[in-house]
């Protein structure tokens, strides 16, 4: 049976049946939490249970860490994307750590950007050091993943492209909502990775909604194989793997490409950010977005998350 932690500002609790236990511990990071096990058994037994909505929620995962992500993982939305899934590859990008936000805060956009987008996705939470050049397998994958939380991988579509790199378009504050719960899972629970359902909606109407199998294309195993040939992880350390279709950001028709590749780079992103200024999609001053994550029978449920989108 899966273990819910929760996190406010100045104390960590379990999620129980009836409400939420204060674990007993001295912890103030998610790495220190991680090592505490034992604190968390404990409030299982604990007598002492507040009501959940009495609970101010932050993430679950602390910062500082690193935030690391997948690239168009999901077979949909390399599709969307305009792009073969055949050719694309196992690659990574980083987060600053001071764009995790709440569950339930605010997505505030800068005032430059122009095109907010969203992509709700599984975030891995690293239990224990990975040196580089660790033997993965998937004997000892579940002692490496203490567990999963939800994510929202927000991204300044308008700065990201013409940068054709990812990190100042995704590191905003407030940029990567994470919980409301970090979801620890045993070994063979996590064999159910494939079976979770991610979605994600806009003001009620659901944009993204896609099972994991078959449509990741890179799962856990290989992605932690293949980072950590080069990457030292650490506990607490939050690694996202990639959104399905259905961002507001899709490829326009291949003869617009077409043309497009033909025109000086100034010209072909003043072109097509002007066509995407049509596009309703994109996050507005106000809206509301709700992602979740879990297996359609109930048995693993990371939660669902609700923000606020605010323009400054």
């Amino acid at each position: 049976m899966t273990v819910s932690v929760l996190h406010t500002a100045d104390a960590w609790w379990l999620k129980t049946a009836n409400g939420a236990a204060k674990i007993d511990t001295a912890a103030t990071s998610t790495a220190g939490l991680l090592a505490d096990r034992a604190a968390i058994d404990l409030a299982a037994n604990s007598a002492d249970i507040v009501e959940l909505d009495a609970l101010r929620l932050v993430s679950p995962v602390t910062r500082p860490c690193r935030v690391i992500a997948q690239m168009t993982n999901f077979e949909s939305h390399v599709k969307d994307a305009g792009m073969d899934p055949s050719s694309v590859p196992l690659t990574f990008f980083r987060k600053a750590s001071a764009s995790i936000n709440g569950p339930f805060d605010d997505i505030v956009k800068p005032a430059h950007v122009k095109l907010l987008d969203y992509e709700v996705e599984i975030g891995l939470v690293i239990g224990r050091t990975v040196p580089v050049g660790t033997s993965i397998s998937d004997a000892n994958l579940g002692e490496l993943i203490a567990g999963l939380v939800v994510t929202n991988d927000v991204s300044a579509r308008d700065v990201q492209l013409p940068q054709t790199q990812f990190y100042e378009a995704k590191s905003y504050p407030t940029f990567t909502p994470v919980g409301p719960e970090l979801v620890l899972l045993s070994a063979d629970e996590l064999k159910r990775f494939g079976d979770l359902r991610l979605r994600l909606s806009v003001n009620g109407d659901e944009r993204q909604n896609a099972l994991v199998d078959p449509d990741m294309l890179y799962r856990p195993l290989q992605a932690l194989q293949s980072l950590t040939q080069f990457q030292e992880l650490a506990p607490g350390d939050l690694v996202l793997t990639g959104t399905p279709a259905g961002t507001a950001l899709s490829a326009p028709p291949k003869p617009l490409q077409i043309i497009g590749n033909l025109l000086p780079p100034n010209l072909k992103w003043k072109v097509f950010f002007s066509r995407q200024a049509d596009n309703t999609n994109y996050l507005q001053d106000g809206d509301i977005v709700e992602a979740s994550i879990g297996t359609d029978d109930g048995a693993i449920d990371l939660g669902t998350q609700c923000a606020t989108v605010r323009f400054v």
